[in-house]
């Protein structure tokens, strides 16, 4: 049989491709090389071929697909809305299955080290301590980017996984801590936190979670992301709102099978936009001076998410500098950074070149892999934080000056 699983790209997927061609402009990748098996139009035509007998998942058909970001910009702009992103997982799956070996690549890192917050926490420690002690700078090479791109964590708050507060007018919120994020970006956890339970919410940091799984899934590792998934939607049952406050997690959660229950999956970004529109949080009437801003690719193409990160940064009081009106992905995109180096690498000079146009020094990106490409592109001259981080500071530097805000 061409497929062996049950996660295999099937055919209505793969015959809604028209082959017309409207995916190429927005590719990364096609634009990198201009070959046609760098395209989601390529690739989907190989699936096919593996699909009907012609070709084998073997070495060749593997290197094919992972050359491919996952970015899913090819999604919004395709009149057969073929759901490229699943089936990208899904062959990724396959290979997983069918290449000897092949299943033991990331494994423990996928399957295991994100789902142990144990195993996490003693990452975190090291992390802090190699930055203490200056030997990130000792990383191999393919390393360097995610060691140089990390915010300093000597210092950083708590965990918030077990926390629970806020009135509950506004409803109920889960918020889910993430892997990567309640090790190296808590901050950004902890204003989600604040600016939800002061729009009324209800938030609560179940002890039962667990990784949201978007990176085993994004690497073939089905099982591993089911697991997880399983996990989630027993801790999560019950709230109004699950709220993720980075974009790949929150697009991940999108595609959840909650088991009876059927809570709203937002990203953060849109859940402040709308407490701000909706007058829970203010609109401040300052001058914050220009800022520019990244659009994450699960965020803008999986999420078709736009404009709330520019709403959120607007009520700052930021003037929003455009970086990019297409949206190309950084290069981050998960394990790409370290599994493709080279391509990973000319995407990320290409973002930051963006960023350095508009002049600003201060950048919004809504993702910790993107922030972490951008930082170790750009610099530390330049000052990235997440889209609600830059408006809790705004909201607490007005409030701390006596000043006022208006609400819409």
């Amino acid at each position: 049989m061409p497929w062996v699983t049950e996660h295999h790209p099937t055919t209505d997927e793969l015959n809604a491709c028209v082959q017309c061609g409207l995916c190429l402009p927005v590719c990364p990748t096609f634009r990198l090389t201009g070959r046609e098996t760098a395209s989601p139009r390529g690739r989907l035509h190989a699936m096919s071929a593996v699909s009907s007998g012609t070709i084998e998942v073997d070495g060749s058909f593997a290197g094919i697909i992972d050359f491919c970001l996952g970015c899913r910009a090819c999604e919004p702009v395709c009149p057969g809305l073929v759901p490229y992103g699943r089936a990208l997982e899904g062959t990724r799956a396959e290979i997983d299955a069918q290449i000897p070996g092949r299943e033991r690549r990331n494994r423990w890192a996928l399957g295991t080290a994100l789902g142990s917050r144990a195993i996490m926490r003693l990452a975190g420690a090291g992390m802090s301590v190699a930055q203490a002690l200056g030997l990130t700078r000792l990383a191999p090479s393919k390393y360097k980017r995610v060691t140089g791109g990390l915010r300093p964590l000597r210092g950083r708050p708590r965990s918030s996984i077990g926390h629970v507060g806020g009135p509950g007018d506004s409803g109920t919120v889960g918020l889910l801590a993430g892997c990567i994020q309640d090790e190296w970006f808590r901050p950004v956890n902890q204003a989600a936190i604040t600016l939800l339970e002061r729009a009324g919410f209800t938030v609560a940091v179940p002890e039962r979670q667990t990784c949201c799984g978007a990176l085993a899934a994004h690497d073939g590792k089905a099982d591993a992301a089911e697991r997880y998934m399983e996990r989630n939607a027993d801790a999560f049952g019950g709230y109004d709102y699950v709220v993720a406050t980075a974009a790949g997690c929150s697009a991940h959660l999108a595609d959840y099978r909650w088991m009876g229950h059927e809570p709203e999956t937002l990203d953060v970004t849109v859940a402040v936009a709308r407490a701000i529109e909706g007058g829970l949080l203010p609109t401040l009437e300052v001058d914050r001076g220009e800022i520019a801003i990244q659009d994450p690719c699960h965020l803008r193409h999986a999420q078709r998410v736009i404009a709330e990160p520019r709403v959120v940064l607007a009520a700052a009081g930021y003037r929003v500098l455009e970086t990019d009106e297409v949206g190309l992905c950084c290069g981050a995109a998960g394990m790409y950074t370290v599994l493709q180096p080279e391509a990973s690498g000319r995407l990320g000079t290409q973002k930051a070149d963006q960023v350095r146009a508009t002049g600003a020094s201060k950048v919004a990106s809504a993702n910790p892999g993107c922030e972490m490409q951008l930082r170790s592109h750009l610099g530390r001259d330049y000052e990235i934080k997440h889209p609600i981080e830059w408006y809790l500071e705004s909201v607490t530097a007005v409030e701390s000056g006596g000043r006022l805000w208006s609400k819409p």
